[in-house]
């Protein structure tokens, strides 16, 4: 028996034996042309990722944010004006049902912007979840393509009131959070400063003083130094984060997830998909 061929019984037996005990297999993620990216190989082998307690997103969001490598350089930062129709901000070309959702900058560097990189862990995210769940991994409540394209401009923040918490909350799939203690790891949000610029993030904890009172942020995102973590605090406590401009959504269970009606949500066209 060959190599090869022996490596991949022993894939099958491996397979059928994890399905016998009740375990969903994670499938690989659809190669974008360049071939696997480093979260690809992460995903295609992670092992399952273990409910919380409401059924949300959020472990599954922490699983793909783990795939990213943080060394320098890894994942370069680069949003430049005028390159909308060059790239979206994410570091490889997304698919949903079949169709090219955002495409990945041509130079090959696997460079992001805060917006296209959340989305994209919200995109691998939801298909991690429903691969391992056995469900289609291209089916998000109901969403065609051009939903989910329409979603990505919401959470581009493309018309006045946007966000992606507008955006979760407009196609069923969560809600947002006005409770900040209420706010846990895994949970998507965007801000504003103080000195009119704004951050696409994922949250991943508050900051709090002696008294414990809130006064910054650490999340991950796509930042100036590349993707990773970072700890911001806000305009009344020596940073810059507006704390009224702070907005939290949360992904909640596949069970929980409402209704749309896509005639009653507002049609965004700042990209041709």
């Amino acid at each position: 028996m060959s190599r090869c061929r022996a490596i991949w019984v022993m894939s099958l037996v491996l397979g059928v034996a994890l399905l016998a005990a009740g375990c969903s297999l994670i499938r690989p993620y659809p190669v974008d042309g360049r071939n696997f990216s480093p979260v690809d190989r992460f995903l295609a082998r992670a092992t399952p990722v273990i409910d919380d307690s409401e059924g949300s997103l959020n472990p599954y969001v922490l699983k793909v944010i783990d795939a990213y490598p943080l060394e320098a350089g890894a994942y370069p930062y680069r949003c430049k004006p005028l390159e909308y129709d060059v790239y979206l901000g994410t570091t490889q070309n997304l698919y949903y049902k079949g169709q090219r959702v955002t495409k990945a900058h041509p130079d090959n560097t696997r460079s992001s912007y805060c917006c296209g990189l959340t989305f994209e862990v919200f995109v691998r995210t939801m298909q991690l979840r429903n691969i391992q769940k056995g469900l289609d991994p291209d089916d998000f409540n109901g969403m065609t393509f051009r939903d989910l394209f329409n979603m990505l401009q919401f959470w581009y923040i493309e018309g006045k009131g946007d966000s992606p918490q507008k955006a979760i909350e407009y196609y069923g799939l969560g809600r947002k959070i006005t409770d900040w203690e209420e706010a846990k790891p895994g949970d998507f949000c965007d801000f504003s400063r103080n000195n009119k610029t704004g951050h696409s993030v994922i949250f991943i904890g508050w900051e709090r003083d002696p008294e414990g009172k809130i006064v910054g942020m650490e999340y991950f995102s796509s930042n100036s130094r590349g993707v990773g973590f970072q700890t911001e605090y806000f305009s009344d406590s020596g940073g810059k984060v507006l704390r009224n401009w702070v907005r939290l959504a949360r992904v909640g269970s596949i069970e929980n997830y409402q209704p749309f009606d896509r005639t009653k949500i507002p049609v965004r066209k700042a990209y041709a998909p």
